[in-house]
């Protein structure tokens, strides 16, 4: 009668340590998901006209830096995102001070920093 018992608690652990590591892989997996579907598609933080903030990129701001300031400004709602986005862009700022709306998409803000044709044939 005990072995019974043993047996019968022994499979509902297992069981049970089945279905909590299912659920675990589950909610990274939605979680992992839903982080790299924003990549690319993370909508403004308002909509309409939105609010005009200044930003000033320095010579010695790194790309985190950069991340961190956006999401203090409120231009961004996440500088770890808005950070992979530059990165898989392989986004380089100019430095220069920059008036960036709350209703710019992440890409529109990289796009605004970033140096045009007619801007780099200025320094030559």
């Amino acid at each position: 009668m005990m072995k019974v018992v043993l047996r019968i608690v022994n499979i509902s652990v297992t069981v049970l340590c089945g279905v909590l590591i299912v659920c675990a892989l589950y909610y990274v997996g939605l979680s992992s998901y839903s982080f790299g579907y924003r990549v690319y598609t993370e909508p403004a933080v308002s909509s309409g006209n939105g609010q005009s903030m200044l930003v000033q990129v320095t010579e010695d701001m790194s790309l985190k830096d950069l991340a961190e300031v956006l999401e203090e400004k409120g231009l961004i709602r996440d500088a770890r995102l808005f950070y992979l986005q530059a990165t898989l862009c392989k986004f380089e700022p100019k430095m220069g001070n920059y008036t960036l709306k709350t209703s710019m998409t992440p890409s529109q803000m990289m796009e605004a920093m970033t140096p045009t044709k007619e801007d780099s044939s200025d320094d030559s």
